[in-house]
């Protein structure tokens, strides 16, 4: 039997404001538990909501960075439960009227092809609390410092047939509100998170299978080993002849699987109604339009340009451009280098990116700034020297603030470009090895290597390449 996958995201995305989205108490990550919290953030009687104007313009800004419509008239509501880290018993919400609906957005699949995945919507919404386990010993520690935290919840189609295809969008979403600079993208302390609507079908079916939703997921690693592990868990219920229940699922991340949180609730559950404290929200059609000439250059618009600027290819212009700070970092690094653009995006792409990864680190926490990158680079194509010699710089200046030049010069490691130098060590190799000469001259081509390769070690890697092999080949005749 074959089964097709469906697949929504709802991600939930934290607005970088200052304060929180009905109240003027701070919302700085990391405070001492409950001293960010206002009467308003509490529910206390008396008290009302006044709307973030800056949290509305985020909204709106995300919503025009994906084509959406924004809704002049958006609405607040009531979502009513009852939950420890929520004291006032409802959360405000947008339900009737979002402020951005139906929007699109373009994903790079695997195979090269492009897909679009519809954005349902986009709402404003108030996050919850947070209750702590550890440290209370068979109890439950509530922190307010989060409630009342700027959201936007946003709600994709179910159009998605796998779990890379959903980590695809999801990356989408978060290189698009950091480069808006709406959100920090911090997905460790959950400013960017996202649950996973999952469902199966036979393929061929045009009704959708029962879905489950796996919470709060927190690292494009876990959306797809979640997704994997839900979907796997689907076809085994129905094959094995039960069937899927609609339900709220939690991943355990130590042991890689999902397990029952709650029984899903539906909209009719929460009581939804419009909250009575807070009026329809109008837009300022001056205020859209600043927004719009606002709007930086996107991932999608930048990822062409370097195509077309640099001539990258679209691998390199797309891992580039995923990045703002990556991005604007390659473009100073290639300003710096006098254009050498191509090899700025290897260096970027290859070693940088690898020696960050490795140290757990993004490309703002480089050791190696962009200027001295540049240099390198400089050296690099101007002939001081090898690509090979350049790697070993490179190290040293990971591991200390000194420039390339400084590191060349102390360790003499400029290219030997001297002819008769280079000729003199390409003889010494080809006299003392007569059995590689004929075998190089009996055709084995792949013997040219080893020459190469006997001349860069006695050299230690300092003989420029390109003279070298152009000797050799005048001498292997």
């Amino acid at each position: 039997m074959e089964w097709e996958v469906v697949i929504g995201l709802e991600i939930h995305t934290q607005l970088n404001t200052k304060t929180k989205i009905f109240s003027a108490a701070a919302t700085a990550y990391g405070a001492e538990p409950n001293t960010q919290a206002c009467a308003v953030d509490l529910g206390l009687p008396g008290v009302l909501p006044v709307l973030n104007r800056e949290a509305v313009a985020k909204a709106a800004m995300f919503g025009l960075a994906v084509d959406a419509t924004i809704n002049d008239g958006s609405v607040f509501d009531r979502k009513n439960y009852f939950y420890p880290d929520l004291p006032k018993g409802y959360q405000i919400s947008q339900l009737a009227i979002p402020i951005v609906e139906h929007g699109k957005l373009d994903i790079s699949l695997e195979d090269g092809s492009t897909k679009s995945v519809g954005i349902t919507r986009a709402h404003l919404e108030e996050d919850a609390g947070k209750s702590l386990h550890e440290d209370f010993d068979g109890m439950t520690g509530i922190d307010l410092n989060r409630a009342g935290t700027p959201l936007i919840e946003i709600v994709s189609e179910p159009e998605m047939s796998s779990a890379k295809e959903a980590v695809a969008y999801m990356k989408k979403i978060h290189s698009i509100v950091q480069y808006l600079g709406i959100c920090d993208g911090n997905m460790q302390e959950g400013s960017f998170r996202c649950d996973a609507n999952v469902s199966v079908r036979h393929k061929g079916d045009k009704e959708l299978g029962t879905r489950t939703e796996t919470k709060n997921l927190n690292s494009f690693r876990f959306v797809e080993r979640a997704i994997n592990y839900e979907i796997e868990r689907q076809i085994d219920v129905i094959e094995s002849g039960g069937r899927v229940v609609q339900e709220t699922r939690l991943y355990d991340a130590d042991d890689d699987s999902t397990r029952t949180m709650r029984t899903k609730e539906e909209a009719n559950d929460y009581r939804y109604f419009p909250d009575p404290d807070l009026l329809p929200v109008k837009l300022d059609p001056e205020l859209l339009a600043q927004l719009q000439e606002e709007l930086p250059e996107l991932p999608d618009v930048k990822q062409k340009r370097f195509c077309s600027d640099y001539g990258l290819s679209d691998e390199d212009a797309e891992q580039l451009s995923t990045s703002r700070e990556m991005a604007d970092y390659f473009e100073q690094v290639v300003a710096e280098a006098n254009g050498q653009a191509k090899m700025a995006a290897n260096w970027v792409s290859g070693e940088l990116s690898g020696a960050l990864n490795q140290n757990n680190l993004d490309i703002a926490q480089s050791p190696v700034s962009a200027e001295r990158l540049a240099q390198l680079i400089s050296r690099i194509s101007d002939n001081t020297i090898s690509g090979k010699i350049a790697k070993e710089v490179f190290q040293d200046m990971w591991s200390s603030d000194k420039t390339a030049d400084q590191i060349i010069e102390e360790k003499s490691l400029q290219q030997i470009s001297d002819v008769g130098e280079l000729e003199a060590i390409v003889d010494k190799v080809v006299a003392e090895n007569p059995k590689q000469v004929e075998q190089y001259l009996s055709g084995k081509d792949k013997v040219f290597g080893f020459f190469v390769g006997s001349v860069m070690k006695l050299t230690k890697g300092k003989a420029n390449p390109a003279q070298v092999n152009e000797l050799l080949k005048k001498k292997l005749v």
